[in-house]
């Protein structure tokens, strides 16, 4: 079982560290070449649509699979792959502080300036740049979490 929980946080970190990578390298610098309005309805709409189930399965994964995987003994795991399974689990859920405290929050905001009539410049300039800001913490935070819990898978 512990076997089955470790390799569930390795897959769910890495499906998550991946999303987080590809829009840090891919989605973002795209959106960054859009003039302000089509950039503030661009990611409007992705945060419309990105915290649906399956999304939701692998954030909440994130953290619960590390927490069992910890909690589980496994014969055999050595007292380093049990550091490294909380040391994953550590970055996973600093990675869903900064999510919570840092983007949802501007995501929220960027939502409720919709029908407040203020220009999309002035929300991109409030938004784009912390948004971002958060964005390379939490991904920097996820990788280190899937190269932890990879490692404890070997360890």
């Amino acid at each position: 079982m512990a076997t089955l929980l470790l390799a569930l946080a390795v897959a769910s970190t890495g499906l998550y560290a991946g999303f987080m990578l590809i829009f840090r390298t891919g989605i973002m610098p795209a959106l960054a070449r859009l003039d302000d309005a089509a950039f503030v309805d661009a990611m409007r709409r992705i945060n419309e649509y990105v915290p649906k189930p399956v999304f939701l399965v692998v954030f909440l994964g994130v953290v619960a699979f590390p927490v069992a995987a910890f909690l589980v003994p496994e014969e055999g795991r050595t007292r380093t792959g049990t550091w490294l399974v909380l040391a994953g689990l550590v970055c996973a859920v600093l990675n869903h502080l900064v999510t919570i405290g840092g983007n949802i929050p501007l995501n929220t905001a960027l939502a409720a300036s919709e029908s407040t009539g203020e220009s999309p410049t002035t929300v991109r300039a409030a938004f784009e740049k912390r948004w971002n800001g958060f964005h390379l913490i939490r991904t920097v935070l996820i990788t280190a979490a899937f190269g932890l819990l990879t490692a404890a898978a070997v360890a």
